[in-house]
């Protein structure tokens, strides 16, 4: 690592064994928060964190009341209240570098992870600095995102993905609707129990605390060409491209190379950082400046989840 980047994430270790981390928040929550937005990401390390409940009560030290996941593309179980487990995808995917909920109109500005147990090997969550990708990415690519923005379409069929009643958390078509329109996404009911949705966002977004320009979308992770190639190649033979499970455009609709999506995720994979889960550590990342990842793994890995401080 070169010696003007950045740690990531920036570790913070107990001074002494069996200290509480909101005890040490208490004192240092200020320094904390500081170095949130200098490095992106900080790791608390050998701190007693007292389990979920303990966990829960580091969230609101830091970062105030918990959010309720909403909008969501991933299965999650709750664990209590608004602490979830993390994405249940089976242990041997990748879950590829994201920023938590960048296809929304709003987000959460502040993510926390607690690691219950750590795995056998691998199952790190690694994190890249959104504002190194935005620096690697081919100036004229930039450009052009920054210009256009960027459209996802999901599809939500039965037996692909998560379900439209639970992303949304209703049954209610009426309520989806009245969701959607408050959030700047289109609404498609295709065929007896389809949903298609399309949102028009921004890809290059300025961070509100450190005024810094950052790559802050899901470009990248939704598109097609991102998921393994036999599973890429196997839903375009399934799929016309209008009912892709998943898919992205530039922010007028248009198709993006598959070359320019395998340059993006070179420029993730070339910030990507990692570092090995103990148990108890609770890792806190500002959703702006780290994206964020999971390495497959073996063992029996459990990592709680929350998220806080919505975007305005």
């Amino acid at each position: 690592m070169p010696d003007n980047e950045p740690a990531l994430p920036y570790v913070i270790s107990a001074a002494t064994a069996g200290t509480s981390p909101t005890e040490f928040l208490a004192e240092a929550r200020d320094s904390v928060r500081r170095l949130l937005r200098q490095h992106g990401a900080v790791l608390l390390r050998g701190f007693e964190t007292g389990g979920v409940d303990g966990f829960d009560r580091v969230v609101r030290a830091v970062s105030g009341e918990p959010l309720t996941y909403a909008e969501r593309s991933s299965p999650r179980s709750t664990i209590k209240g608004q602490v979830y487990t993390s994405t249940d995808y089976p242990p041997s995917e990748e879950i590829f570098l994201h920023n938590e909920n960048s296809y929304q109109a709003k987000w959460p500005l502040t993510l926390f992870f607690y690691c219950i147990t750590p795995p056998d090997t691998q199952g790190s969550t690694p994190l890249a600095d959104t504002r190194r990708i935005l620096r690697s990415i081919d100036p004229a690519v930039r450009r052009e995102f920054a210009e256009r923005g960027w459209t996802v379409v999901r599809n939500f069929t039965d037996g692909f993905g998560v379900p439209w009643q639970q992303a949304f958390n209703t049954e209610d078509r009426g309520e989806v609707a009245a969701y959607c329109a408050r959030n700047g996404v289109e609404v498609e009911w295709v065929g007896r129990n389809g949903l298609r949705t399309t949102a028009r966002r921004k890809a290059v977004h300025t961070h509100p605390v450190t005024g810094e320009e950052v790559w802050f979308n899901h470009l990248t992770f939704w598109h097609v060409t991102t998921l393994a190639e036999e599973v890429c190649e196997g839903l375009r033979e399934m799929f016309e491209e209008k009912d892709l499970p998943t898919n992205t455009y530039y922010g007028d609709g248009e198709r993006v190379a598959d070359e320019i999506i395998a340059h993006l995720r070179d420029c993730y994979r070339a910030a990507w950082r990692r570092f090995d889960w103990q148990r108890d550590d609770v890792l806190v990342v500002d959703n702006m400046l780290s994206a964020h990842a999971r390495e497959p793994f073996t063992g029996p890995r459990k990592i709680a989840v929350a998220m806080a401080e919505p975007s305005a």
